[in-house]
């Protein structure tokens, strides 16, 4: 935002693409990290969409992008970390919830670590507490059931019928953060928020570990250097050359990166490393069969 509202000379040629265009055909233009898993549900022969991290701009990303793609609801929300660009969007999930003036509607699974969860009834108690005061108005809030998931890859839990493990890694030396692996048939690991992977993480996730992952989604927030709470290109990459995914989107890049002219740059990359790896971008839709 600095740059279109004190533009520097020659103006950030990213930021000033970002609004030039509309969002479907503008690769630049990011909002926060988050994905939305569309799963086939045999035991009800329905389509689940769940929902990992809903931050400062998810209402901005229904309206772009769950009606660009049919979206109709979110069924059950995962959640990486409880920073402002991982939960502060979630007072809007009412309004993908079905309308009650009363609340009374089934409530929304969130699945979260007990740390997240303190944090939860800190910032949010008004969609935490269950109990009203005698004489307390009804307001109408987002309805969540609350789930403690635990920051270990041992302990897989279920949202909306898909098996999910939480992936443990630091964003930071001093805060874990959760990445998640899901998929029977093809492996896809999410990790948006990381500046390290532990040993017992990376085993999980990597072709000489537990398996190769079919898709890896992954943290670059700068083009070069590093960075003390996420991985940047050089660690992102190196990070890839490690674990040997069959593919690689990478997330979470700042105004560094140009859509286009940096993947001309990851394409070539790829040929010589022999590994997919591209910027992923909002809006991007991934068929694989989970």
């Amino acid at each position: 935002m600095r740059c279109l509202i004190d533009p520097s000379d020659p103006p950030c040629s990213v930021c000033a693409q970002s609004l030039s265009l509309p969002p479907h055909l503008n690769s630049n233009y990011r909002c926060n990290t988050s994905l939305l898993i569309q799963s086939y549900s045999e035991a009800d022969a329905t389509h689940k969409y769940i929902l990992i991290d809903a931050g400062k701009t998810f209402r901005e990303a229904v309206l772009r992008w769950f009606v660009f793609h049919s979206i109709p609801r979110v069924d059950s929300i995962l959640l990486t970390h409880e920073h402002a660009d991982a939960v502060l969007g979630l007072d809007d999930i009412r309004a993908v919830q079905p309308f009650s003036p009363t609340n009374d509607i089934d409530p929304t699974p969130v699945y979260l670590t007990q740390h997240s969860m303190d944090s939860m009834e800190r910032v949010f108690p008004y969609l935490v507490q269950k109990k009203h005061r005698e004489g307390q108005e009804i307001r109408r809030v987002a309805q969540f059931c609350w789930n403690i998931i635990a920051d270990d890859c041992n302990q897989p839990f279920f949202a909306s019928g898909l098996k999910l493990t939480p992936l443990p890694v630091m964003h930071g030396e001093d805060y874990i953060c959760l990445g998640f692996l899901f998929g029977e048939k093809n492996r896809v690991a999410y990790i948006s928020d990381v500046s390290r992977i532990p040993a017992n993480t990376e085993y999980v996730i990597s072709k000489s570990g537990a398996g190769q992952l079919d898709l890896l989604i992954l943290d670059a927030l700068r083009k070069t250097g590093s960075h003390n709470v996420h991985f940047c290109l050089p660690q992102a990459l190196e990070t890839v050359k490690r674990l040997c995914p069959k593919q690689t989107l990478l997330i979470g890049m700042t105004h560094e990166f140009d859509h286009h002219k940096d993947n001309e740059f990851l394409m070539e990359w790829s040929r010589r490393e022999g590994l997919s790896v591209q910027l992923a971008h909002d809006g991007l839709r991934v068929p694989i069969n989970l």
